[in-house]
């Protein structure tokens, strides 16, 4: 689909007459990277030859260790193509370490890349500095991505604030993370940046103002905010999804802060994951940027049943008393089996065939567990829609990766199988103690009556896109039960990642919680991939002039002199 093109505040378009010819990738640094999930959709827009990862940053040594791995696989595409199968090697479990002899160099190019940096930290930052002053061309457009961590203001991190007898958000360091992204916007002053962060940014406050609204005024500033006596580049703060933006000295009171929110269902992601994402844009000489295109909103939406369905079917583990076969239907069928006899086919006109049908489907005991790689066949995994398959889909994986179930108490087995037969029966997830109304279901949790936790056990609907998915799938899976009784379990590492939109060839380190803390904590690939389309457009419109040279001038207050230079440079 064609992306509309809408203008900004007309006031603030700049003259095209003249803009730049990208001739070669344009680079990007990538903070607070997590897994990946931000850089992949830069680093993967168009053919892969738009964007060019010059560094990434990431605290957690796990999470780095799969964006080394994933640098590695971009830099054998580009660079080492006859090498790849060392790549699909490790995937396919037939070596113990990803590299060959003969690809080595690339596995150490990906350790410079993908770097094991804590931002905020002396030691961090003055790694960071060095690599991008030794290596940042800042004569040549740069864009700077990625997400401060957000537990200070996600809805989950502040009630867990609000409980501590001495907490003050004023405080907390944690809300102020996002002043190591503004000291890179300050120092090295990119072309174009690209920030996200949760929902619950637009309402957080440190003391009585909202961290919104600071944070919108010092990044269109990065000087002012930190309190330099001398102005340098500054921005204007855009939606992706609404013509509405921010600049310097503008009222912030005019704003509306849900503009800013990317609700990604409407842009083909098979989840409903509502993140705040801004867009900055550098301000030429004259206050003014090019125009941008927003997100297309798609036709329809992509539904959880259609990005799992296709991937191979496994059962959940027992956790007690040891698993086999045997003992995991046995248990299952025992548990929906009195579940089954508690309830009237007549009053319950739609649910009682449904545990009929499940209690079926689990007698043919045909399911095997999962694990970090399961058997690939030819045709499974497909998803029908064919944009989709051709993101997600590798014929050279011989396994699906990190396809492991957890194993769960026969108490859990009862709730899961439930919810899920009563979600295939009404189209809905049910919710408390009023619709887990049969024995056995009810948790051990003294408020389970109380309202406040309805949504303690929760099914991913097959046919509609899935919940936002977290890191706190890393704690347990009761928010992320599989929409199929006869599976009867939560998600696997890989159908978290498939909702997330990330590639099936891209493999996660660690053990099984670590893997789910990377992938919750992820920006969606495909969703960045459109944004990083939105970016290069843009670029490609900035005024060749728009130069480093200029701006350092600027810097200095020597605004004529600059102009001079520019116009020095357009006729030469």
């Amino acid at each position: 689909m064609t992306e509309t093109q809408i203008p900004l505040l007309p006031p603030e378009e700049t003259d095209l007459n003249d803009s730049v010819t990208i001739d070669r990738p344009i680079q990007v640094v990538d903070l607070f990277a997590g897994p990946g999930g931000l850089g992949e959709g830069f680093a993967s827009s168009g053919d892969g030859d738009r964007f060019r990862i010059l560094v990434s940053a990431e605290a957690e040594p796990l999470a780095r260790e799969t964006l080394k791995l994933r640098a590695f696989y971009r830099l054998l595409k580009r660079e080492n193509p006859d090498c790849l199968q060392d790549y699909y090697n490790y995937c396919n479990g037939k070596t113990n370490k990803p590299y060959s002899d003969k690809s080595e160099a690339q596995w150490d190019e990906a350790d410079r890349e993908a770097r094991q940096i804590k931002l905020g930290s002396q030691a961090g930052d003055k790694e960071l500095d060095d690599v991008l002053k030794e290596h940042l061309d800042r004569d040549h457009p740069w864009v700077l991505i990625g997400g401060p961590p957000c537990q200070a203001y996600s809805m989950a991190g502040r009630a867990r604030n609000q409980s501590k007898a001495d907490y003050k958000a004023e405080d907390d360091d944690r809300h102020f993370l996002y002043r190591e992204y503004l000291r890179i916007l300050k120092e090295y002053q990119p072309t174009v940046f690209v920030m996200e962060n949760v929902k619950g940014i637009l309402s957080s406050k440190v003391g009585e103002e909202r961290i919104f609204s600071q944070i919108l005024k010092d990044l269109s500033d990065p000087h002012r905010a930190l309190g330099e006596p001398e102005s340098g580049r500054r921005y204007r703060i855009c939606s992706l999804v609404d013509p509405q933006s921010f600049g310097p000295t503008e009222d912030i009171e005019k704003i509306d802060p849900h503009a800013f929110v990317i609700r990604s269902e409407k842009y083909g992601i098979p989840q409903a994951r509502h993140r705040v994402i801004l867009l900055g844009i550098a301000l030429d000489e004259k206050g003014k940027i090019p125009k941008h295109d927003l997100l297309n909103e798609i036709d329809g939406r992509v539904s959880a049943g259609e990005v799992l369905g296709g991937l191979p079917k496994i059962r959940s583990r027992l956790s007690r008393g040891g698993d086999d076969t045997d003992a995991w239907y046995d248990e299952v069928i025992r548990q929906l089996g009195e579940l089954r006899s508690e309830i009237n086919k007549e009053s319950e006109k739609k649910l009682a065939p449904r545990m009929d049908i499940a209690l079926s489907a689990l007698s043919s005991r045909r399911l095997d567990v999962g694990a970090l790689r399961v058997a690939r066949t030819n045709n499974d995994g497909q998803t029908g829609i064919g944009p989709l398959d051709a993101w997600y889909l590798d014929e050279k994986l011989e396994y699906w990766l990190n396809h492991d179930a957890r194993g769960h108490m026969p108490s859990d087995l009862r709730r899961y199988v439930f919810a899920s037969t009563y979600a295939q029966a009404h189209k809905t997830s049910p919710k408390g103690h009023l619709q887990f109304f049969l024995s056995g279901l009810a948790p051990a949790h003294k408020n389970w009556e109380s309202g406040k936790f309805s949504d303690r056990f929760r099914v991913q609907l097959e046919g509609q896109p899935a919940t936002t998915i977290t890191s706190h799938l890393s704690k347990d899976g009761h928010y992320f039960i599989h929409y199929d009784p006869s599976q009867c379990r939560s998600l696997t590492v890989r159908e978290a990642a498939r909702l997330q939109t990330f590639p099936d060839n891209y493999f996660f380190e660690g053990n099984r919680s670590q893997q789910f803390q990377q992938v919750g904590n992820a920006v969606p690939p495909l969703l960045a991939n459109k944004i990083a389309s939105i970016v290069f457009s843009l670029v490609s419109r900035m005024p060749r002039k728009f130069s480093r040279r200029v701006e350092g001038r600027l810097k200095l207050g020597k605004r004529k002199r600059a102009l001079d230079l520019a116009e020095s440079d357009e006729r030469g």
